[in-house]
């Protein structure tokens, strides 16, 4: 069973909520997809028990030897990525176009490094997760990678909660595809609205099964019940209502999951989303 943890913009406590479900679901593997922002293992203290390399795509490279400096790979280059006979790393987009007009074949596409993956061990389970190269995009082959690499450490019954990337991207359709739940973290604000609109869309696409949840639902009611009444109009189940709470913060500050935080009332109403998602995905 793999449940999803999206929201439609970046900021509105998705990580947060993923990490407390986390916590208490008890025995879960968790795969942080969200890889251009990558916190999920903050919160826990662990040890890399596998380590990997992700090739994402390729990048030319001009062997000096062969190359007579005729220039033809520089006019050719649609994105501007070489100068001088010299490849920009960061703007050459492996099209291989350059490869084709070189006349002395001097350029050649290499596998590019995206990013290192790794399985970390925790005394709450396994994190897949992985560490971005300077410059590299989140792609859906990287989640999909991730996925994957958790599987040897799940089991049938065992929960995969996975804290996806914020919008609706291709890391976004990498991270429900295949997937049993997706669960919603949106806020009122209108913004948050449209965003949620956008990220349903997609889940629809997709036939995965939805649930929204409202993070500060209390800080502008009116847009909670517009919100509200968007999820009916929907057919969606509304799973949780989590109201605004200064413990939160704390929590982020001090890398701990608000559920360590017996006086938040954040802590509360996610467990009570908790045992409203049971009853629907078990």
């Amino acid at each position: 069973m793999e449940l999803v943890v999206l929201s439609g913009k970046g900021g509105t406590g998705k990580t947060t909520i993923a990490t407390a479900l986390s916590e208490l679901a008890k025995n879960v593997v968790r795969v942080d997809c969200d890889v251009e922002a990558s916190n999920f293992y903050l919160f826990y203290d662990g040890a890399d028990i596998k380590k990997g390399e992700f090739v994402g795509g390729k990048i030319a490279s001009i062997n000096k030897e062969k190359c007579i400096k005729c220039g033809k790979c520089e006019e050719v280059c649609k994105f501007d990525a070489i100068h001088d006979l010299e490849i920009d790393p960061y703007a050459c987009e492996g099209c291989g176009a350059c490869t084709l007009i070189c006349p002395q074949n001097a350029i050649e596409l290499k596998d590019e490094k995206a990013a290192d993956t790794f399985i970390t061990k925790t005394d709450e389970g396994i994190i897949s997760r992985a560490e971005m190269e300077i410059g590299s995009d989140a792609s859906g082959k990287l989640i999909t990678f991730l996925r994957k690499n958790s599987k040897e450490f799940s089991e049938k019954e065992k929960l995969t909660i996975i804290d996806g990337s914020p919008g609706i991207g291709c890391s976004v359709i990498a991270s429900i595809t295949g997937s049993d739940v997706v669960l919603i973290v949106t806020e009122p604000t209108k913004s948050g609205l449209e965003d949620l609109k956008r990220v349903v869309s997609l889940c629809e696409h997709f036939g995965v099964l939805v649930l929204v949840s409202i993070n500060k639902y209390d800080i502008n009611e009116d847009m909670s019940n517009e919100i509200e009444k968007y999820i009916e109009e929907k057919g969606l189940k509304l799973i949780g209502k989590i109201p605004y709470d200064d413990m939160v913060m704390k929590s982020i500050n001090e890398l701990k999951p608000i559920t360590y935080y017996e006086n938040s009332i954040a802590k509360i109403a996610i467990e009570e989303m908790w045992s409203n998602i049971k009853k629907i995905i078990f």
